[in-house]
């Protein structure tokens, strides 16, 4: 009876920390999907152009998991030993870093992003255009964007989820009721389009950070921003956040690396494929941070149980959890099928699109099933500082599968859009097995940090 117990509760545990990260982080990604039905109306091109500045922009943000995944695993490992001082002092010193990094990347996302659309042999210039307005119109709200950025991202990865998903929901409420009146021009205001875009982008996360730094100093919150914190640099503080966090950094560039890869093989084949395969990739990065949310929770609550030296119950916290990611992404597997008729026409009233985007439907659901199971005990790894492993096997698979499988079940073999998700399936599905077996052995055990 007390196993069963216990059981109960950790459940109830991790739906209590991975829901509201579930809901927080999918929140954006429905934004992102919404805003791209808004652009998909304006045009098929200005649909493909905004998506490649949205990977651009996911790219540029991986370099900052460095300090918020390092960051997230101190504090949690900090909160599990009842440790406050220290937690409240690793993300102190994190948004410093934060606000000297936002500088350089305002410079990329303005200058030098665009040169990446010149890589896409697309038939329609009118799409480098629309990403190109779209992202250097965001690239001047970097400063107060990549800090909420950071911060919510520390506040979720310390088990804070209920707290981020207030904040999230009213930035992305309002960048849903600003989207439409700057991109249409409606009740008075300019049409602005792609630009209009961006500035609801910029202008949102940038009240959006405004709240964050009032919830941290609160103390509402289980960790505080003290003000000497973000102005006295500590190097030894960021050097140990520098060794934890590079290993997710790498894993997170390679990955949008080879995500970008698979958009410009994409292009390749037309703007037709290109338009329908980020119309996928729009519903997948939904999916996707559901799944991840309980890939954090998971995180967090692994983490913690470490930090307390639990760590039977980390393991049992972390497949519990895979359990739980596996039933979510049947679940989700089977609305994707249930709505497959409506899915591609929410985005485009292109018939070409319509039409390879619903050849491909059945494939994108059964992809689900282990990409939900992955990215949970991906987090279970991250939760134990596994690290190291994660970047190795994202840079194999990466290599393996989305550079070389995806351009010759693409190109060569001529399978085109349905080989480039073929292989994402099988990329899914291999990490999923492998991470299982990398958990079970319990090599995260020996890890130290």
């Amino acid at each position: 009876m007390t196993e069963i117990t216990s059981k109960r509760n950790t459940i109830i545990q991790i739906l209590k920390t991975s829901l509201p990260a579930a809901i927080d982080l999918s929140s954006q990604t429905i934004t992102w999907l919404i805003e791209a039905i808004f652009i998909g109306h304006l045009s098929t091109a200005a649909l493909a152009g905004v998506g490649i500045a949205q990977q651009i922009i996911l790219l540029t943000f991986s370099t900052l998991l460095t300090f918020v995944m390092g960051s997230s695993i101190i504090v949690a490992r900090y909160l599990g030993a009842g440790d406050r001082w220290n937690a409240n002092h690793i993300l102190g010193q994190s948004l410093m870093v934060g606000l000297f990094l936002s500088i350089f990347i305002a410079f990329i996302w303005y200058f030098l992003a665009p040169f990446i659309f010149y890589l896409i042999r697309e038939e329609q210039p009118i799409a480098r255009q629309f990403g190109i307005q779209y992202i250097q119109t965001i690239a001047w709200f970097v400063p107060l964007v990549v800090t909420n950025f950071m911060a919510l991202g520390i506040l979720r990865g310390a088990g804070d989820t209920m707290w981020s998903m207030k904040i999230n929901l009213a930035i992305q409420i309002l960048h849903l009721i600003l989207a439409p009146l700057l991109i249409f021009g409606l009740i008075g205001f300019p049409r602005l389009e792609a630009v209009g875009a961006g500035l609801a982008v910029g202008t949102a996360h940038s009240i959006g950070f405004f709240l964050t730094i009032i919830l941290l100093r609160s103390r509402k919150a289980s960790l505080f921003i003290a003000i000497m914190e973000v102005t006295r640099p500590n190097f030894t503080t960021f050097k140990r956040l520098i060794k934890i966090g590079i290993p997710t950094t790498v894993e997170q560039m390679v990955w949008a690396i080879g995500q970008l890869v698979i958009s410009i093989y994409a292009g390749w084949l037309g703007i037709i494929v290109l338009a329908t395969h980020q119309v996928f990739l729009r519903v997948q990065g939904v999916i996707t941070m559901i799944f991840f949310g309980f890939g954090v929770g998971s995180m967090s609550l692994v983490g913690k149980s470490l930090g307390a030296d639990h760590t039977g119950q980390a393991r049992r916290t972390g497949m519990l959890n895979g359990i739980v990611g596996f039933l979510v992404a049947t679940i989700i597997a089977l609305i994707l099928v249930a709505a497959s008729d409506n899915i591609i026409t929410i985005f485009t009233n292109d018939p070409a699109v319509i039409f390879l985007g619903k050849s491909l439907i059945y494939i994108f659901a059964l992809i689900q099933l282990p990409k939900g199971a992955n990215i949970v005990f991906s987090g279970n790894l991250r939760g134990s500082a596994d690290l190291n492993w994660l970047m190795w096997l994202a840079i194999s698979t990466v290599c393996i599968y989305e550079i070389f499988g995806s351009w010759l079940l693409a190109i060569p073999l001529g399978l085109g859009l349905l080989g480039l998700w073929i292989v994402q399936g099988i990329d899914e599905l291999s990490r999923f097995f492998l991470n299982l077996w990398r958990f079970n052995r319990g090599k995260w055990k020996e890890v130290r940090f």
